[in-house]
């Protein structure tokens, strides 16, 4: 069993939290895997003063040397993979392959992209512009360069169903470009966010540049927004939560950039191929159990293939492995918390009563201990449906019929979220075509995977802003214009 007792860490020192500790349990076991830090709101204010003193040195330092800090914090993720992947496992309730390869092993990445995005050109020409005499002065050429500046101090607010790509890819490109960070992870496994900012300071991030503050209670998040010194949000998690974050935001012209809630929409033609499709939609029952809010839970399809896909969802669901997401050959671990699961449950429940027919799942698996929720299939679910509507953010797909292109699109589009949507079709002008209409940031064509340079973002309730890539260089940036007499 790991207990792992981690303090704050403000301006460079590891700091005894006003508020005491609380649990943090293993969702598998329901046993403690450690104890974290619950800070007080003088303690955040004083992580975000502390981000504004260190400021002004951070963003004057040589992009050279951001570069070199972030490559060297790699370096020590990558020496004390093990024990970070354990803990990473502990905390989540991710399968050991997923700890390993899509958690610390993302966040390393991570944090190599953006050494290099540290040394990415910050000024853009712009083409030279003839002026004639008038009010503004004389007539001239006038030149014109625009600047990407780092915006100041940044709170980076992390979801709970990665605590290692998800930090890393707020962190570190607000460091690249030179801004501070004051770091408040979800509460529920907030000890991995610990291990990274130890990488970074045995990195050498000087003092104050970066800040972890974390607590159970929601005053700790609302001081980490609200703080005079804090000029940018960047959160994670759900729509509602955002919402409120944006409305503090709003009072103080701060920054967002806000990642939210999806109901990712799958749309089926009947010329697909059934069997890719069903790979990729069967990534939700079992990826992060369905904790994931890319994940394509809203599954359109033509009725011609109906039937097919439904059949082979189930038998899907039937070969996966749910249980100790330690043990080799486990697919589908646990939720993160026992109200989670019972959240998910409730979902269930609810869709049996609007009339959806539980093909496959829908109890839950007999383990004697963790917050397992059995992987679930809905068919015969209409577009009005709250199971269809709403964000579960677990291991349930359901199922919509649809006659054509046009009924396709309008239900896709019938949604508040806009996140990412799918599309298959052996037709990939079709593809390309319904793609183009589908009111989201990203669309997959034949695929689920994703191109790690492309932005990411959402439409509607699913978000504001874009980043991964260069884009979240921009994101974390102000544009300055610079334009002087030719």
């Amino acid at each position: 069993m790991i207990l792992y007792e981690p303090k704050l860490f403000i301006g460079g020192e590891w700091v005894e939290p006003d508020g005491g500790r609380y649990e943090i349990l293993d969702p598998a076991t329901e046993e403690v895997v450690g104890l974290a830090p619950e800070a007080s709101r003088a303690q955040v204010y004083a992580a975000a003063a502390a981000a504004r003193d260190a400021f002004d040195g951070w963003s004057r330092t040589a992009p050279e040397e951001r570069a070199a800090i972030l490559d060297r914090a790699a370096d020590v993720i990558q020496r004390e993979f093990t024990p970070y992947a354990e803990l990473a496992r502990a905390e989540t309730g991710a399968t050991t392959a997923t700890a390993r390869g899509m958690q610390v092993a993302v966040g390393a990445a991570r944090l190599r992209r953006y050494a290099k995005g540290a040394l990415e050109p910050v000024e853009t020409a712009i083409p030279p512009q003839i002026n004639e005499a008038g009010p503004m002065g004389r007539a001239g050429v006038f030149g014109a360069v625009a600047v990407r500046q780092p915006v100041g101090v940044v709170t980076c607010i992390t979801s709970y169903n990665n605590p290692w790509a998800n930090p890393a890819g707020k962190v570190a490109p607000a460091l690249a470009m030179g801004n501070t960070v004051v770091v408040k992870p979800a509460p529920q496994d907030p000890l991995s966010v610990f291990r990274m900012a130890e990488a970074l300071a045995e990195a050498g991030v000087p003092r104050g540049v970066v800040n972890v503050v974390t607590g159970s209670a929601p005053a700790v998040g609302e001081a980490a927004v609200d703080s005079p010194d804090v000029d940018m949000v960047s959160f994670t998690g759900s729509t509602a939560v955002g919402q409120r974050i944006a409305e503090v935001c709003g009072r103080g012209m701060k920054r967002q950039l806000m990642e939210l809630g999806g109901k990712g929409a799958a749309v089926v033609f009947d010329d697909a191929d059934v069997g890719a499709a069903v790979l990729g939609i069967g990534t939700t029952f079992s990826f992060y159990s369905g904790q994931i809010c890319t994940a394509p839970t809203r599954v359109l399809v033509q009725r011609a293939v109906h039937d097919q896909l439904v059949e082979q969802l189930a038998a899907y669901i039937r070969y996966l492995k749910v249980g100790d997401p330690a043990a080799a050959g486990t697919v589908v671990g646990p939720v993160i918390s026992a109200a989670h699961r019972d959240r998910v449950e409730s979902y269930v429940e609810l869709g049996r009563k609007e009339g959806a027919r539980v093909v496959a799942g829908g109890e839950r698996p007999p383990l004697e201990r963790g917050f397992y929720v059995a992987p679930t299939l809905l068919a015969d679910c209409t577009n009005d449906m709250r199971v269809v509507r709403e964000e579960i953010f677990g291991p349930v797909v359901a199922v919509v019929p649809f006659d054509d292109e046009e009924e396709a699109v309008a239900l896709a589009n019938d949604s508040d979220y806009g996140l990412l949507d799918y599309v298959w079709s052996g037709d990939v002008a079709r593809a390309f075509r319904v793609a183009r209409r589908l009111r989201a940031g990203g669309v997959g064509v034949n695929t689920i995977g994703r191109n790690m340079e492309a932005p990411f973002g959402g439409f509607k309730r699913s978000g504001v802003g874009r980043d991964v890539g260069s884009y979240a260089l921009h994101a974390y940036g102000e544009l300055q214009a610079i334009v002087w007499p030719g």
